[in-house]
């Protein structure tokens, strides 16, 4: 049978685009399917911060930050954890990657007029010794456009690819099977949905209209992880986290459903790691949902306390940024799945901020006057006044009494005992004015603010929590926040994909989530964040070229 294209790519996410570009800029012919309308081109990497993972950058020169390869390198190490035998191929993507965050990797995206925000974060900042998890130095370089500016270079060239009929977009084509002929794939087959005018992100029809089967040399499955279906991520769950929450919410859109996974896995393809995965503790309930139980995550700065549902401070080094998934063990251990920050309004008018496109405009619209007024407002950001006014999960009171009494009525419960959590507060506050101190977190903050670029934006100057000048006090009860799939299918560093019997299986790739984000799970157990979007262009970059030229 003749072929309709060289590389079919099942998958419109950033990883697919990626693979789906450097494979018609080889000259090959690429089909992208995707089982969502064309208005969800991108996939969840449109819905991001934009956040990426570049070693000794410009950025970080300017602002006096120090890094190199070998510290990324030790950084990444000792945040994976890498324990198990099939480590072998996600520890060489491992080291291939953070050559490129330190290579060609900014250079290849500016080429493509991607831009940076000049301010560098500095995410999971760890807190134990030098070779444990956590970035030693700022590292997570926004994207001047958020997520829809890492989307647009590739977008643009994929849409320049279809003008010339290298490349065919068809969306709606939900694959049902990977084709398998002697141990060989070679195309797929599946079912066409209904169109669908929602709104990108929002729930489709899954209505059947008719059936397709396309033939290639190559299948490249760039389909995403299983964030989206919660019943995966709970069958999932690893057993050394303690049980699954019993309530969670949606960092991801429905359609992240893990669907794809379980075909390619029927067809003969090696799963690794699919105990690891990565979910927020910072999670809020959207007042304003796109998708089914949306939330969104708190990006928080140094300074909010973190009480566990029973009243306690979380433990050093869990400090807000410090560790997720450290985190994530420890609210579980409490047998309950959720946790409460209570700040200050000069806390979060400087350091909350909102993961999310829809949640920076100014980042996102590329306004400097907007984003200008980050320091300069009276308010917080406008998003998150709008949490603070409208949000489920805040609480805004005068005073701490009438604050606890309100939070154990939202939680429906009266854990939270105000004569111990205004002792807690006070012993801290007693410490604020101090340079030198035993408070762990009030060093982390000092810590934080010798760093420029927190100093500026990032923490609030340091004050007392029951200061009624810095008030009124906030209280938010943070839930458990699904997002990313850390396993995936074992690949080589050609992205191709491994069987059960340990052999290359012929014609068959995979990228981005499915792949976990390389190898079947680059990350370990642990990420240092900006990590999955570079992850999507990096195994899509090695998927797309390894699939052109196998293409022959």
């Amino acid at each position: 049978m003749a072929e309709d294209a060289d590389v079919i790519v099942v998958g419109g996410g950033l990883a697919g685009l990626v693979a789906a570009t450097e494979i018609a800029d080889a000259g090959k012919r690429v089909i992208v399917l995707d089982q969502e309308g064309e208005q969800s081109l991108g996939g969840q990497a449109f819905w991001s911060f934009g956040g990426l993972f570049l070693v000794d950058s410009p950025e970080q020169r300017r602002l006096g930050i120090k890094d190199s390869c070998d510290l990324a390198l030790q950084d990444w190490m000792g945040t994976a954890g890498f324990d198990r035998d099939e480590d072998h191929w996600p520890r060489k993507w491992a080291e291939a990657y953070v050559a490129f965050a330190a290579g060609e990797k900014r250079d290849w995206l500016r080429a493509m007029g991607h831009r940076i925000f000049p301010i560098v974060g500095w995410a999971e900042r760890g807190g134990y010794d030098a070779m444990g998890h956590g970035n030693s130095v700022p590292r997570f370089h926004v994207t001047w456009g958020t997520g829809p500016g890492i989307v647009e270079p590739f977008e643009r060239r994929a849409r320049e690819a279809a003008k010339t009929g290298r490349l065919v977009f068809k969306f709606r084509h939900r694959v049902d099977a990977l084709d398998v002929t002697n141990g060989v794939v070679g195309g797929v087959h599946g079912a066409i949905l209904e169109p669908t005018s929602v709104e990108r992100g929002k729930s489709s029809s899954r209505k059947v209209v008719g059936d397709f089967s396309l033939r290639a040399q190559a299948v490249i499955v760039a389909s995403g992880g299983i964030g989206g279906n919660h019943d995966l991520v709970r069958q999932n769950w690893p057993k050394r986290l303690g049980e699954p929450p019993k309530f969670m919410i949606s960092g991801v859109p429905e359609h992240v459903d893990g669907r794809m996974i379980g075909i390619t896995e029927a067809a003969g393809a090696r799963l690794i790691n699919r105990d690891r995965m990565w979910h927020y503790v910072e999670g809020i309930q959207n007042w304003n949902p796109i998708w089914p139980r949306h939330g969104i995550r708190i990006l928080p700065g140094p300074s909010s306390l973190w009480f566990d549902a029973t009243g306690k401070r979380l433990p050093a080094p869990l400090f807000p940024g410090s560790d997720t998934l450290g985190q994530l063990h420890y609210i579980m251990s409490t047998g309950h799945d959720y946790s409460w920050f209570i700040l200050t309004q000069s806390i979060i008018k400087k350091e909350f901020a909102l993961s999310g496109s829809e949640q920076n405009p100014d980042l996102t619209g590329k306004s400097w006057r907007m984003t200008i007024k980050r320091a300069t407002n009276k308010g917080a950001p406008a998003p998150v006044e709008a949490f603070k006014q409208h949000g489920a999960d805040f609480i805004v009171r005068d005073k701490l009494g009438d604050l606890v009494d309100a939070m154990n009525k939202l939680a429906g419960n009266d854990l939270l005992k105000f004569d111990a959590i205004k002792a807690q507060i006070e012993a801290r506050d007693r410490e604020i004015s101090n340079p030198f101190v035993k408070d762990a977190q009030v060093m982390n903050l000092h810590n934080a603010r010798r760093y420029i670029g927190d100093k500026l934006i990032r923490t609030a100057r340091p004050h007392r929590i029951l200061d009624s000048a810095h008030g009124p006090l906030i209280a938010v009860k943070l839930n458990i926040l699904t997002r990313k799939t850390l396993g995936g299918f074992e690949t080589d560093l050609d992205s191709r994909v491994f069987g059960n019997d340990h052999q290359i299986i012929r014609g068959l790739y995979a990228a981005g989530e499915a792949a976990g984000f390389g190898g079947g799970g680059v990350h370990g157990y642990r990420s240092l964040e900006g990590t999955f979007l570079g992850g999507c262009l990096f195994s899509g970059r090695n998927a797309g070229r390894a699939a052109a030229r196998a293409a022959g």
